[in-house]
This record gives C-alpha cells, structure tokens and sequence, in this order.
C-alpha cells in the first residue's frame, strides 16, 4: 500500500467518527451548561465533572484496546457471547474499575475541598453520586464500546482506529447525562 492510500484509509475510517465526536461534545457541553442548579445545590460537584470524564475515557478505551487486540490476534470472535471468558472478564475488570475509580475521585475531591477552604456536599452524597453516574455510564459505554470494536472489525474498519473517539464521545455524553442523573437522584432521596 502507498503512503497516499493508507492516509486515505486512515480518513475514510476517523474522519466520520470524528464528526460524531465533535457532535457529542457539544451535546455534554449542552448538558453541562444545563445543570447549573444541581451544581449549586452540591457544593464541590463541579471538581467531580473533569475527573469522572477522564475516567470514563481511560477505563473504557483500555477495554476498546483490549477487544481490539483481542480481535487481531484471534483470541475474541466478533460476536456478543458472554459464555465467551476473555470478554466476560474484560467487561467485569472495565466496569469494576470504572466504579471504583468514581468513587475514589469523590473521596479525594471531598479532603481537598476541604482543605482548601471550599465548600462541598458530605463525602457520602459525593461518593453516592460517583458511584451512580459510575456505574450507569459504565453500563451504557460497556454497549457502546463492545459494539464499535465489534461491528467496525466485522465491516472490515481498524477497531484501534474507532476506540478513540468512540469512547471520547460517549464517555463525555453518558458522563454528563448519568452524572445529571445520578444528582437528581440523590438529591430527591435527600443528599445534597
């Protein structure tokens, strides 16, 4: 292959998936600029926002890259099995780690606040809301992520090439939405 036809092998695969990017980001920035009075009603939630999207977009694009590797070396079929053990313990590990980490972020964002003289909502509202928006949008990027990496390899698209901005995108979107979520609820139960 010459230099010219992977680079527009390289576009045709991202540059759709790039747009849609681009889209979802405006879509969370939306929802974000939306939530003004939950961000006021917790105190400390706004320093929550930036750690709980950037872990979404770890977690879930180590699980894209492991399908993904899984996939070239013929280790994962391109299907949904769950009988299958690899994708079953790729999927626990990314979910686990996506919940545990939410919540660390809120047991760190709660000292610090803290210690910085400003104010926040009790570590247990902080922690119970990580948690929540944790664990939905885990559920909602597992779906998103498993089929991507699946449906671009059996279309014959580069899995590596999707990952990225796949999980950029609904990581930012589910992010902000169970987050937006996960507030409400606890504040309806009385958190706050």
């Amino acid at each position: 292959m010459s230099v010219r036809e992977v680079a527009v092998d390289a576009y045709r695969e991202a540059l759709p998936v790039l747009a849609a990017s681009a889209v979802g980001g405006l879509f969370a920035g939306v929802v974000l600029g939306g939530m003004r009075a939950e961000l006021e009603a917790v105190a400390g939630l706004l320093v929550l926002v930036p750690a709980l999207l950037a872990t979404r977009g770890n977690v879930y694009g180590a699980l894209g890259a492991k399908l993904s590797s899984a996939l070239h070396q013929g280790l994962v079929a391109p299907v949904f099995d769950l009988e299958d053990e690899r994708l079953r313990a790729a999927i626990a590990a990314a979910m686990a780690n996506g919940v545990l980490v939410s919540v660390f972020a809120a047991v760190v964002a709660y000292p610090v606040l803290l210690v910085l003289s400003r104010p926040s909502a009790s570590l247990l509202t902080l922690a119970t809301i990580a948690f929540i928006a944790g664990l939905l949008s885990g559920i909602a990027l597992t779906v998103v992520v498993v089929f991507a990496v699946f449906v671009g390899y059996r279309r014959g698209l580069n899995p590596d090439t999707l990952v990225g901005p796949v999980v950029t995108t609904t990581g930012d979107v589910f992010g902000m939405a169970t987050l937006l979520v996960a507030v409400r609820l606890v504040l309806a139960l009385g958190g706050g």
